[in-house]
């Protein structure tokens, strides 16, 4: 009972800090939702202006764009909302101590790391993500299906997961080097290319894409799938072994970090 309790009360320590975040300056989630808009529509403006020379790029038309763009938003934005903590821990927690709380906590390290904080910026990445999607099913760029619903769900699903794992690994290296925040900044501005068609990089950046940083999974290759250019063997199923590999290996490296630890006192 003591035990039960015990986990009572850390439940509702989360739930309190949850309702701290969600109460957090107004003033500062619609700057940066702002923000983020305003960036976005530069680089849709930027497409359609490309668009208005060529007809396609790699065999992609403006519309099939417009929706691997919005695609890729979504699981992305799913993992900002969720995980967003974990750039704490890579960029300060183990190299100022602060990760000493979680520590001497009896739950699971990385449940109270991803619940401590909600990032509410990641509104307006979903909100972007959700647009040019039911923009492509308006327009029927892409068909709604109950089965291409489930996949849409399962593929959102495991793209969330990649980014997740990408997160976890390059935060988990802080447990060895203290700082990975410019690890972790130059891979996230490396998952800026998956809103594109891989075959339009140079051979080096589409490895780099499909293996190292496997950002391509998250949106290039299941859209195939949507715009019926592969089956779903090829895409999300691909995905998902993706996904699950990538996990882990990323909560491994975790655990393993864990382990070799020391509080910045010690």
């Amino acid at each position: 009972m003591k035990k039960l309790a015990g986990y009572a009360r850390l439940y509702r320590i989360f739930a309190v800090q949850y309702m701290k975040t969600v109460m957090q300056s107004k003033v500062d989630f619609f700057a940066g939702l702002s923000g983020f808009l305003v960036s976005q529509a530069a680089g849709l403006a930027f497409l359609g202006l490309v668009f208005r020379q060529i007809p396609s790029i790699h065999g992609w038309t403006l519309e099939q764009m417009l929706f691997l763009y919005g695609f890729a938003q979504i699981p992305r934005g799913i993992d900002h909302l969720l995980t967003d903590n974990l750039w704490m821990v890579g960029w300060q927690m183990v190299i100022r101590g602060t990760f000493d709380k979680y520590m001497l906590r009896p739950m699971n390290i990385f449940f109270q790391i991803v619940c401590e904080k909600i990032q509410f910026d990641a509104v307006g990445e979903l909100l972007v993500g959700v647009f040019f999607v039911g923009r492509a099913v308006t327009h029927g760029v892409v068909r709604v299906t109950f089965l291409n619903a489930f996949w849409f769900v399962v593929s959102v699903t495991a793209g969330s997961i990649i980014y997740t794992s990408v997160k976890l690994v390059l935060a988990s290296l802080a447990f060895w080097i203290k700082d990975s925040s410019p690890l972790m900044t130059t891979a996230y501005d490396v998952a800026d290319f998956a809103k594109y068609p891989v075959g339009i990089y140079a051979k080096p950046i589409r490895i780099v894409l499909m293996t190292v940083l496997p950002f391509a999974f998250v949106a290039y290759v299941p859209a195939a799938f949507f715009l019926e250019r592969a089956n779903v063997w090829k895409t999300i199923v691909a995905e998902c072994g993706v996904a699950a590999v990538f996990w882990v290996f990323a909560y491994g490296l975790f655990r393993r970090g864990l382990e070799v630890y020391e509080s910045a006192g010690s």
